[in-house]
Order: structure tokens, then C-alpha cells, then sequence
């Protein structure tokens, strides 16, 4: 690849690797940013992250380079050479681990400053989970600044031996909506006036989805949950793709779960609207957008007390330990029927929305990180 970066043009590369959500929108929002006040700023990364983001349309200059979501040594090495076309840039911002590892290796022994925003941990053990570690070890070693989204992920980079490690500012963009009157929503998804519990994610494992549908089974036909009224028996609505969705799906038929797969949604805000509670059963999560935009639009939040969550939640929702369906079980089931409950924690979201971090934060946050990077940085070996 050519070298598509010069010191009078280029101040600033994002790295990004395959990306369909919050790290993809994160970044397009900073390549905006970052534009907008006249900065020259290149992303690199994958060619379907600019045909989802356009990041050429944001004023930013798109640059393809294949970073996979697992290792492919000959793809990985043709990911670093290409990278190190971006050395003369001031500073190169990689999000997720794995471009923050490869970017690190492409910038051994230049003097451009590298940050690395961590936006996942880890929630997979045997040889997945050692190469994970392997790139923790890289990153902490050779990056000169840190951004994590959660505590957990901060003192475990510390104790790998970063040099610099502070908390990430992740901002979900504006709430939007369809301007669809609930009702007309409500019609489409077939729900029957019932209690909508709403989760948004991504059908993989980290999501903890078999705790959910462990969970919805408990509000079933026949469970009783609706006092006798099954226009009161809760509808669980999923929406998200992906490789776990065939499992899912054969469950929910097997079982007759209260549980419907809607696939990939662009209507989030209306889905919040119609929704008695976003449940987010996960393994680990940083900050999830979701939960972010359900806090601006006063939905109540059930979800697991992990990673960044609690710190964003507050008294906002309610938390249970990862992998308790008892615990969540009886979080749903208050949220259920005590409306008294359901209007304290909805108003205690728009309160706590109001308090999160806007776009210009996040953006100034981001500005004060590459302003203090060491002069003449070199990546030792």
C-alpha cells in the first residue's frame, strides 16, 4: 500500500478492526469530530467498516486494511506492513485489541504516539483466551496511552505493566426515532399489549443469552406470571444477529418461550419506547451503548453487575451477578408488577442519562490524550 499519510496532512489515524456496532460507531464519531474542526485524519481499517460507517463521508480519508476478528498470521503480517504506512501520523488511536496489538507491532521503533482503546475483555478461556492475553501483554507493553471502559479492564492492564492507563469516554450517539406511534409498533411486532423486556445485542457468547432464555422460560404459557391474564404474560424481544442464532432460535421453538428473534433493528429508540425494561444479561460489557441510550429515553435497566455497567447504571436499575437466572428472574418479576418500582427506576434513567458524557466530551477527552503523548515516543522492542 502506499504510504497515504504526510506530516502536513495527517495528524491523527483511527485503527479499527471488523466491526458492525458501538466500536465502529465510536469511531465514526471521533473521525467526525475530529474533521470538524480541521484536523487531517485517516481510518484504517476493513473495507465493510466504511460501506457501514462512511467514514469517507464524515471528512475523514479511508484507508482498507484487512484486520480480522481472530488471528490469520499471513493476513495479520500483510495488516502490520500495511499499517506502518501510517507512521508519520502524530498520533494512531487503534480500538479493540487486536488492532491495537497489530498497530503496535507496525510502530516498533518509530516515534509516533500510540493510544488503544480496549472496548471488550476477554470471556473465553483455552487457546482463544491465550492469545487474547498475548495481545494484552503487547498492547500494555508498547502503547503509550491506555483508554479502557471499564475498572476491571484498567487494573488488569496495569498489572500486565501499562504505562499509562485512564478511563475511555464512550458516548452513545443521539436517541432517534421514527417519529411511529407505539401502538403502530406494537401492531407490527405482534405483542398484544403485552409487557415488552427488551435486549439488544449481538447473538454470540459473551452476551449470556442462555441466561435469558433460562429466564423467559419462568414467563411462559401456563407459569402463572400474569396473574390469570395473558395479556400480562411479558413478551421477550431480541434484536441482534449473529452465530447463535440458529441455537436460539431451536430453543425458543423447542421450549415455547416467550421469545422472539427480531434480527438486526434500526428502530432502537422506538423499541425503548414500547419496552417495560432493557434486560442485558451478559458476561462482561464495557459501555454498552444500549444501555446508554435506554438511560436517555428513562427505560428501566435489568442486567448483570459487570464490567463498566455498574459504575453506569447507578441507581438507575437493577444489577444481579452474571449467570444467577434466579436473581434476574426476580429482578424481571418486580419490574413486572410493581409499577410504582418500574416509574422510580425509569425516572432515576432520564436523571442518570442526563448526567452521561456527550459526543463533545468524549471528543475533548480524546484531544486531551493525544496533546499529553510523550514527544518523540519510540516503540522499543
Amino acid at each position: 500500500m502506499a504510504d497515504p499519510t504526510t506530516p502536513t496532512t495527517t495528524r491523527v489515524a483511527l485503527v479499527l478492526g471488523t466491526s458492525a456496532g458501538g466500536v465502529g460507531r465510536h469511531v465514526a464519531m471521533l473521525a467526525g469530530g475530529l474533521a470538524g474542526q480541521g484536523r487531517g485524519v485517516i481510518v484504517a481499517g476493513p473495507s465493510n467498516t466504511e460501506e457501514a460507517f462512511g467514514f469517507g463521508r464524515l471528512g475523514a480519508r479511508f484507508v482498507p486494511v484487512s484486520i480480522s476478528d481472530r488471528p490469520r498470521p499471513l493476513n495479520d503480517l500483510r495488516a502490520v506492513l500495511a499499517l506502518r504506512a501510517l507512521r508519520e501520523a502524530h498520533a494512531v488511536h487503534a480500538h479493540g485489541l487486536r488492532a491495537g496489538a497489530l498497530a503496535a507491532l507496525a510502530l516498533t521503533g518509530t516515534r509516533t504516539g500510540l493510544v488503544v482503546t480496549l472496548h471488550n475483555a476477554a470471556t473465553a478461556g483455552g487457546a482463544i483466551g491465550a492469545i487474547h492475553g498475548l495481545l494484552e501483554r503487547i498492547v500494555a507493553r508498547r502503547a503509550d496511552r491506555v483508554l479502557v471502559v471499564s475498572p476491571d479492564l484498567g487494573e488488569r492492564m496495569t498489572r500486565l505493566g501499562a504505562r499509562h492507563v485512564e478511563a475511555a469516554v464512550v458516548p452513545a450517539p443521539a436517541l432517534s426515532s421514527s417519529g411511529r406511534d407505539a401502538g403502530e409498533l406494537e401492531a407490527e411486532l405482534g405483542t398484544g399489549g403485552r409487557p415488552v423486556l427488551l435486549t439488544v445485542a449481538r447473538l454470540a457468547q459473551q452476551k449470556g443469552l442462555e441466561t435469558l432464555l433460562d429466564v423467559a422460560a419462568a414467563f411462559g404459557p401456563g407459569s402463572g406470571s400474569g396473574e390469570g391474564d395473558p395479556s400480562r404474560e411479558p413478551v421477550f424481544l431480541i434484536a441482534g444477529e449473529g452465530p447463535l442464532r440458529g441455537p436460539l432460535r431451536e430453543r425458543v421453538d423447542r421450549e415455547n418461550l416467550p421469545v422472539r428473534l427480531l434480527g438486526n433493528r434500526d428502530d432502537i429508540g422506538d423499541l425503548l419506547g414500547i419496552a417495560r425494561a432493557l434486560v442485558v444479561p451478559s458476561r462482561w460489557e464495557g459501555q454498552p451503548l444500549v444501555v446508554q441510550e435506554a438511560l436517555r429515553a428513562g427505560t428501566p435497566v435489568i442486567a448483570t453487575a459487570v464490567g463498566g455497567i455498574p459504575p453506569m447504571v447507578g441507581d438507575a436499575g437493577l444489577l444481579v451477578p452474571y449467570g444467577d437466572v434466579a436473581a434476574m428472574r426476580d429482578a424481571v418479576g418486580r419490574v413486572l408488577v410493581d409499577d410504582h418500582l418500574a416509574a422510580a427506576l425509569g425516572e432515576a434513567a432520564i436523571r442518570r442519562g442526563r448526567e452521561l458524557p456527550d459526543a463533545e466530551q468524549a471528543l475533548e477527552a480524546v484531544l486531551a490524550v493525544y496533546d499529553g503523548l510523550p514527544k518523540g515516543s519510540r516503540k522499543m522492542g
